[in-house]
């Protein structure tokens, strides 16, 4: 009764996720197009919160709202499905290892379980005692964040190709291409531009940001629950500023995942001159981080154009460029 339970329950965290991947997609669109470097609505000229002259970019609403005036309401969900059907494989396929890693935990807790029988009393409170529990408490921070390491990479494995094909679609809108429609013409397409490994394209930058991310927020939200706050009400807020800050610093992996995943898919988001042709994510970060472009899409309410631009009688005006694809703002 209870594995049934456990069973319905999943299927109900799914549906959930299901539901909140669809409501939320359009602004997942939007998100990826400005991480691509795709600006079709031109600048504003405005002011910073310091009065300082400054070309204001459309948030993300607008953006979204420009996506609907151009494909209409159902174009907001270019890509929906194989990002639903990734997200579902990421989730079944954490679960899977998660379940085989306990199981396995707990066969080695079992035999310790019966070296701590044989133990007598003394031998017993002295193993319990504060400096043990402290032990204890390590060794079962790191043995968690192992699992969620383990588990995370092999989720994001596994359905990265699901990725790739979800990046791809959207990454349509900037050519008006329709060569990703459907997933099973889009397997096809991708194994036709890159062959098996296309179905990979961007992954590397994704496994170490993810890697990354969960080191820093992990770690730092263990040592500050155990050095630094130990009241519970402040321990409720840490791994989630933790997650946030850990989010920030890692967010241009991301960025650069995306590019890599459209780079070279025969779209016209990924060649030039929308975009250069990069041999390897390395290079798509340092030709990114030159033009300070590693935290496009960080910001969605409040944008800025950061490209070439001058001041013209106290207002700041974009330098023009030789082809209006070439958006990387």
């Amino acid at each position: 009764m209870s594995k049934q339970k456990e069973v319905k329950n999943n299927w109900s965290n799914y549906a959930v996720r299901i539901v909140v991947n669809t409501a939320s997609h359009p602004l997942e669109y939007a998100k990826v197009l400005i991480q691509l470097g795709y600006e079709p609505i031109p600048p504003r000229p405005s002011t910073t919160l310091f009065g300082k002259p400054a070309l204001k970019l459309p948030n993300i609403f607008e953006y979204v709202k420009y996506i609907k005036s151009v494909d209409g309401f159902s174009g907001c969900y270019r890509g929906l499905f194989p990002k639903v059907c990734g997200n579902l494989v990421c989730a079944i396929t954490t679960e899977r290892v998660l379940e085989k890693l306990e199981s396995e935990i707990s066969t080695k807790n079992e035999n310790n379980e019966q070296i701590d029988d044989e133990l007598d009393g003394d031998e017993i409170q002295e193993h319990k005692g504060d400096r043990q529990k402290r032990e204890d408490e390590k060794a079962k921070f790191i043995r968690n964040l192992k699992k969620d390491l383990i588990s995370r990479v092999s989720a994001i494995i596994i359905s990265h190709p699901f990725h790739v094909i979800t990046i791809r679609m959207m990454a349509q809108f900037v050519g008006h291409e329709t060569k990703y429609s459907g997933l099973f013409n889009s397997i096809v397409e991708v194994y036709k531009q890159n062959g098996i490994l296309g179905f990979f394209s961007g992954l590397v930058p994704r496994v170490i940001g993810d890697i990354i991310f969960l080191l820093l927020a992990s770690t730092a939200t263990y040592a500050i629950n155990t050095y630094v706050f130990e009241e519970m009400e402040f321990q409720m807020y840490t791994s989630a500023t933790m997650s946030f800050i850990a989010s920030a610093i890692t967010y241009p992996f991301q960025v650069v995942a995306n590019c890599m995943a459209v780079s070279k898919s025969g779209l016209t988001a990924g060649q030039p001159p929308a975009m250069p042709l990069y041999q390897n994510w390395i290079n798509c970060w340092l030709d990114l981080s030159r033009q300070n472009q590693l935290k496009r899409g960080s910001s969605l309410l409040i944008r800025y154009y950061v490209g070439p631009q001058v001041i013209i009688s106290g207002r700041a005006v974009p330098v023009p460029k030789k082809d209006h694809l070439n958006l990387n703002f």
